[in-house]
């Protein structure tokens, strides 16, 4: 720390708290990102480090906290306690970050939390007021940088999103969450593929498909250079690959 100047030594000082970091691993990251902070965030969740202890909380705090946001009817925080919950902490409900934390939480329901959800998940992320959480925000949101973990969110994100009772994910629904999704990581085909069902597809998306998708975006890559018509893609990513081609929209996002 001596050698680093004054400027380096307060992103230091600030990732170790965001990041529940050591100071050592803080500096290795923020220099193998030339101290960009965010793209230290990014290097550090994508490297294999042993998990930390589970931070130790006030659970008179926790019940407090979940007492503050539950909805007055039943025995849970509902959509006007969710919005409550955002407000505090600064965030837009459509914050990628409420995902996130949601994932966190292993909620159920979009916009529900359970009184265990609530607590387990604010016990899981270390944190029991509002103050601490919204300092953990940059790092809740690096979490998406972190393939393993971008892949738990992104299967989690069906069940999630999906209507109580239904089985598939409506489309709108679904063409929301993939946006959303791949803001965090890139797939330049997102929008030809949402293009695609709502012109040529229209209908609810099974879990299967969404799972399909997923593989799909990681491996084939935005070319289609390394597509195998013959392989194992379900019958709707091979309509969606012959409508690329048709309309042109490889060559159109310059590929």
């Amino acid at each position: 720390m001596n050698k680093l100047n004054k400027a380096q030594k307060e992103k230091v000082r600030q990732f170790c708290a965001i990041a529940d970091a050591t100071e050592k691993a803080s500096v290795a990251a923020l220099k193998a990102a030339d101290w960009n902070v965010e793209a230290a965030f990014e290097f550090y969740y994508n490297q294999p480090h042993p998990s930390s202890p589970q931070v130790r909380t006030d659970q008179r705090q926790l019940e407090a906290l979940y007492s503050r946001y539950k909805d007055p009817h039943a025995d849970q925080i509902s959509v006007e306690g969710v919005s409550q919950f955002c407000d505090d902490l600064q965030v837009d409900p459509g914050d990628v970050v409420m995902l996130v934390i949601a994932w966190h939480m292993g909620a159920a329901t979009m916009c529900e939390f359970s009184r265990d959800e609530f607590i387990s998940g604010l016990k899981s992320i270390g944190v029991d007021s509002i103050s601490k959480l919204r300092q953990l925000l940059p790092s809740l949101r690096a979490e998406m940088k972190d393939d393993n973990k971008f892949r738990e969110i992104y299967m989690f994100t069906f069940d999630w999103a999906k209507e109580k009772g239904q089985k598939s994910l409506a489309l709108e629904t679904a063409l929301g969450m993939w946006k959303l999704l791949y803001a965090q990581k890139p797939w330049p085909l997102v929008d030809p593929w949402c293009s695609f069902l709502q012109k040529k597809h229209n209908k609810a998306i099974s879990k299967d498909t969404w799972s399909q998708v997923f593989e799909f975006a990681k491996s084939i890559d935005p070319s289609l250079s390394n597509y195998d018509s013959e392989g194992a893609w379900p019958y709707l990513l091979d309509e969606f690959v012959d409508w690329l081609k048709g309309t042109g929209h490889v060559q159109a996002i310059g590929i």
